[in-house]
C-alpha cells in the first residue's frame, strides 16, 4: 500500500526574470526603434528623466579595459539597486522558443538569405562543406522551408565535385541549428520538432508535444482533445501543457525577415584614432541616458501609498539597468573587434583578418549564439566608413605558410588584380587563382569565380568586350 511520503531534492534552474527579458530584448533593438522604446517610457512613466548630457574624452582601448576592471566607488550608495544576474542569458538554452521568436525577432528587418549565408560563412566548417550548406540555403524558400529534395541538391552538386548524401543531410542537420529555430524543415511537423527540441529536456511537456508534433498534428489542429487522450493515454492537464508548447512555437520561421534595408543608419559606437591608439565610445545621440526623478522617489520613499509611482518607480531603474547593461555589451564586443581588426582600420580590407564568432565570444566569456544578436543590425562609425559589426567577421582560407586569410581579404584582392588588369587580356578566374597561390593565398578557381561574382564583377570574356567596345 502507498503511503504519503515528504522528498527533498536539489536542483539547478535557469529563470528568465522581467529584467532579463528586458535586457535581452533592448540589447538586439536597432538604434531607431530603442529610441522609439525610450520615448514611449519617458511619456507614460514619470520617474523618469533625461540626464544631463556631459562631454566625455575618448578613452584608449587600454585604458577603457582598465576601468572595467575598477570597483564601483558609488555602489553602496545606490539605494535599492536592481539586481540583474548575467550568466550568458542570452544562450539559447535559457530563452524559451516561442517567447524568443516573439519577443526578439519580430522587429528585426533582415534578408533571410544572407543571414544565414553570414551563420555559414562565420561556422567553423571546411570550404567544402560551406559550398554543400551554400547550395541547401539556396534552396529554402521565404518561409524558411527547404523547396528541394536532397537528391536534387546533391545532383547539382555532383556537377562540379563529388558529394555523398551522407554529406549533404550533415550539413542540412548543422543548417538547421541556425537561427532562426525551424530553419531548414521540410514540412511543418519537422519545423515545430526544430524547436521543440531546442527546449530543455526537462520542460514539462516536451516529449509529449514531440509526439504531437510527429504524428499528430492534424489532430492538434482540429483541437480534438478526446482523440488525443485515448490515442496517447494521457490526461488533459498534460495535453493541455504539451499543446501550449506548440502553439508557442513559429510555424512560419523565415517570416520575420525582410528584404528591405532601413533607410537611417544611426551607429552604435564610435572608432577614433587617439595618440594612444584606437578609442571606442558609445554614440551619445543614439539612446539618451536616463535617470530617476528624485522628487517622485521622495514623495514615494515617504509614504507607503502610492502603489503606482512605486511600480513605475521600478519599471524605471529596470529600465535604466536593461540600458546599462545594452551600453556594456555594446562596448565589450566593439572594444574586441577592433583589437582584431586595427589592421584593416590602418589598412583596409586587404588586411581584414580571419574571425568568427567564437573568437569574440571566448574574448568576452559569452555565448557564441549571444554574439550573433549583439552583432546584428548595430554598426560602427569607423575613419573608413559605417560598418555593421557582422563585416568583421568572415570565413577564412589556410595559407600556405600556414596562416589563415580572411574572405573579406581574398574578395579585396581580387578587386584589386582586375582593377590593374591589362583590359585587352583580362584575367581568368584560373589565372587569378594562380596569382593569388603565387602569394600563399591557396583558392579554388570556383571559390575564385564565387568572390568574384558577389563583388559584381563580370567574367574575363564580358570585360574583353566591354574593353573592346569602349576601344572602338
Amino acid at each position: 500500500m502507498l503511503k504519503p511520503a515528504l522528498q527533498l531534492r536539489l536542483g539547478q534552474q535557469l529563470t528568465m526574470t522581467p529584467q532579463l527579458q528586458q535586457a535581452i530584448k533592448l540589447l538586439q533593438l536597432p538604434v531607431l526603434e530603442l529610441q522609439a522604446q525610450v520615448q514611449l517610457a519617458l511619456e507614460s512613466n514619470v520617474m523618469l528623466e533625461v540626464e544631463d548630457e556631459e562631454s566625455q574624452e575618448l578613452t584608449p582601448l587600454e585604458q577603457e579595459q582598465a576601468v572595467d576592471q575598477a570597483p564601483d566607488a558609488d555602489e553602496g550608495t545606490r539605494e535599492e539597486e536592481v539586481s540583474v544576474e548575467m550568466v550568458d542569458p542570452w544562450d539559447d538554452t535559457s530563452i524559451p522558443a516561442g517567447e524568443k521568436r516573439t519577443n526578439d525577432d519580430d522587429d528585426r528587418p533582415r534578408d533571410l538569405h544572407q543571414h544565414l549565408i553570414w551563420q555559414l560563412e562565420t561556422s567553423p566548417l571546411d570550404p567544402r562543406q560551406v559550398w554543400i550548406g551554400e547550395a541547401i540555403i539556396d534552396a529554402l524558400n521565404d518561409d524558411g522551408y527547404l523547396t528541394e529534395s536532397l537528391a536534387d541538391i546533391l545532383a547539382s552538386l555532383t556537377t562540379d565535385l563529388p558529394v555523398t548524401m551522407d554529406e549533404v543531410e550533415q550539413i542540412l542537420a548543422y543548417v538547421q541549428t541556425f537561427d532562426p529555430a525551424g530553419i531548414g524543415a521540410r514540412g511543418v511537423s519537422e519545423c515545430l520538432c526544430l524547436q521543440l527540441s531546442q527546449l530543455e529536456a526537462e520542460t514539462p511537456g516536451r516529449d509529449l508535444a514531440l509526439r504531437l508534433a510527429q504524428d499528430h498534428l492534424q489532430d492538434v489542429a482540429d483541437r480534438d482533445v478526446a482523440t488525443l487522450r485515448r490515442a496517447l493515454e494521457v490526461d488533459e492537464e498534460a495535453l493541455q501543457e504539451a499543446m501550449a508548447l506548440i502553439q508557442g512555437c513559429q510555424p512560419r520561421p523565415g517570416s520575420a525577415f525582410q528584404s528591405s534595408q532601413p533607410e537611417y543608419i544611426v551607429p552604435d559606437v564610435f572608432v577614433k584614432r587617439t595618440a594612444s591608439g584606437w578609442a571606442v565610445e558609445i554614440n551619445p545621440a543614439s539612446v539618451p541616458r536616463l535617470r530617476v526623478n528624485q522628487s517622485y522617489a521622495g514623495v514615494v520613499a515617504r509614504s507607503a501609498d502610492y502603489a503606482t509611482l512605486r511600480a513605475q518607480l521600478q519599471e524605471a531603474r529596470w529600465l535604466i539597468r536593461s540600458l546599462e547593461i545594452r551600453r556594456e555589451t555594446l562596448l565589450k564586443v566593439a572594444r574586441t573587434i577592433v583589437q582584431r581588426q586595427s589592421a584593416f582600420l590602418e589598412k583596409g580590407d586587404e588586411a581584414m583578418e580571419p574571425m568568427i564568432l567564437r573568437d569574440v565570444a571566448e574574448a568576452v566569456s559569452m555565448h557564441e549564439s549571444t554574439i550573433s544578436r549583439v552583432t546584428t543590425g548595430k554598426y560602427m562609425h569607423t575613419p573608413r566608413g559605417i560598418f555593421e559589426f557582422r563585416y568583421f567577421f568572415s570565413s577564412h582560407v589556410a595559407g600556405t605558410d600556414g596562416g589563415d586569410v580572411s574572405s573579406v581579404a581574398i574578395r579585396a584582392r581580387i578587386r584589386r588584380l582586375i582593377a590593374d588588369e591589362d583590359g585587352a587580356r583580362p584575367l581568368s578566374d584560373a589565372q587569378l587563382a594562380e596569382l593569388l597561390a603565387s602569394e600563399g593565398i591557396k583558392v579554388a578557381r570556383r571559390t575564385v569565380a564565387k568572390y568574384r561574382e558577389s563583388l559584381g564583377l563580370a567574367s574575363s570574356s564580358e570585360r574583353r568586350q566591354t574593353a573592346a567596345r569602349q576601344q572602338a
